[in-house]
This record gives structure tokens, sequence and C-alpha cells, in this order.
């Protein structure tokens, strides 16, 4: 099938495996309004390739995806229409990936923060490279962590562990990823993108109702669980953009990464 959402996002057809690879490396593969307009379309997409029996979703480059352009949330303090937009589509990206009937496999290549992290674990399965690490930082730049972390991570790792993690921003290596449930397991950095393709092989040979289905039927506990808490947590983040602590925070940020380039 064609691809309309490249160069953001890259489609390789293997069999009737899909690679589905975050291609902006030189911004390690943040997401910018193309990349996350992409991300969402790319499910329905996908569904209706009929040669198409399970996916693998991956980063171009050093990373899997380093989230949001913090740069990019100072245009949303006063643009509160595209505040709007973009709240309203990290709704839609939750449920297009969790409505998604074929099987998903994260190969899991390099950091995985914010967006790209809560995008990760939302897989079927989740295969993580040994110097990778996750996070949500959503918490430590002055936002409510809605779109993946605070309604999810919770059916994943349990709630005292959520709570952890997602109050504190800090970052997850490998193992640990694995040790709490946001990964299946890590595997060398050389190795990760030949296994995940060889297990998406392996589900991509199942009889295709019998996985879809069951999928679907697994979905559901998340779905239930989501419903309620993901309409409150966007709620919030949205309100969280205009307070003095979040602008503060990226203020100081955007300072910082000035001053490294300064002496770049």
């Amino acid at each position: 099938m064609e691809n309309p959402f490249a160069p953001e996002l890259l489609i390789e057809e293997r069999g009737p495996v899909r690679i589905v690879t975050l291609n902006r490396p030189d911004a390690l593969n943040s997401a910018n309004e193309a990349l996350h307009g992409a991300l969402i379309a790319v499910w329905r997409h996908l569904a209706e390739d009929p040669g198409a029996r399970a996916v693998v979703l991956t980063g171009a480059g050093r990373a899997f995806s380093a989230g949001g352009d913090l740069a990019h949330f100072v245009d949303l303090w006063d643009d509160r229409a595209q505040r709007r937009h973009e709240i309203d589509g990290a709704r839609k990206l939750l449920t297009e990936i969790l409505d998604f009937p074929l099987p998903v496999v994260a190969a899991v290549n390099g950091p995985a923060v914010g967006l790209g992290c809560n995008l990760a674990v939302t897989a079927d399965i989740v295969l993580i490279g040994e110097s990778a690490f996750m996070a949500d930082p959503h918490v430590g730049v002055g936002l409510t962590a809605a779109d993946g972390g605070a309604p999810t991570w919770p059916l994943l790792m349990g709630m005292l562990k959520a709570k952890e993690y997602l109050l504190t921003s800090e970052r997850i290596p490998a193992q640990q990823a694995v040790a709490l449930g946001l990964a299946n397991r890590a595997v060398p950095d050389a190795e990760l993108l030949d296994q995940a393709i060889a297990l998406a092989e392996k589900l991509a040979a199942q009889p295709p109702h019998a996985v879809q289905s069951t999928k679907r039927a697994l979905n559901m506990h998340i779905k239930r669980a989501v419903a309620g808490v993901l309409e409150y947590a966007l709620a919030e983040e949205f309100s969280s953009f205009d307070t003095p602590e979040h602008r503060d925070l990226v203020n100081r940020f955007l300072e910082r990464s000035k001053a490294r380039a300064a002496k770049a």
C-alpha cells in the first residue's frame, strides 16, 4: 500500500509484517504536528491493508521517541485552540491504538519519553534495547500525566509503582522497565529489530481471527479502566499549560538548552 505518512512515518512491508518507523531522527523522533497526526491516522490505514497481519513499531536513529517538543509548548500557552486540538489528538491516538485489530510489537531502540513511552507501552508486546530507557516526565515539566501514564500505568505495574515513577518523572532503565511490567524483555541493542520482526512474524502466522478477537478482549480491560480517567486527566493537562510553574520550568529548560548550544 502507498504510504501517505512519509517522511515522518515510514512503513516497510516484510511479508505479512509491517514495520512502522518514527522518522525524525535529528529531533530524536519527538512528535511535531505532522508526526503526531500520522501516528493517529496510521492505525486505520494499516487495518485496511489486506496483506498485513502484524506490526513492528520502532524509531529511526538513536531514540524511539523523545516525546513532545518543549519549544512547541510555548506556542500552546496563548493558542488555546491549537492546545485543544492537540489534547483531542492525544485522546484519539490512545483510542486508535487500543482499537487497532492487529498485534503490535514495540521495538524500543532508545529513549522512550513522554508520548514516546506511552506509545510504546500501549503496544501488545514490548521489546526494549538494553541501553534504552523509559520515562514519563509530564509532572517534571508541570503538566498532568494524561495521555497514557495516569490512565494506563497502574494496570501495567500496580498503583504504588505508577505513583512513584509518574510523580517523580524518574527514568526507568531497560531491565527495570521489564521488572515493572512496562516491557516484556530487554534484548541486546544489535538484536532488537531482528527479534521484534521474528516475534511479529510468529504472531502473523497465528490464526488471524483468534489473534484479533483475543487482543480485542484483552484491550477491553484497558478501555474500561481508562474511560473515566482519561477525560479527567486530559482536561487537567489542558489547564496545566496555564500554570506559572509549568511555564517557569519550560523557560528554564529552554534557557539551559540555548546555553549548551552556545558553548558547543
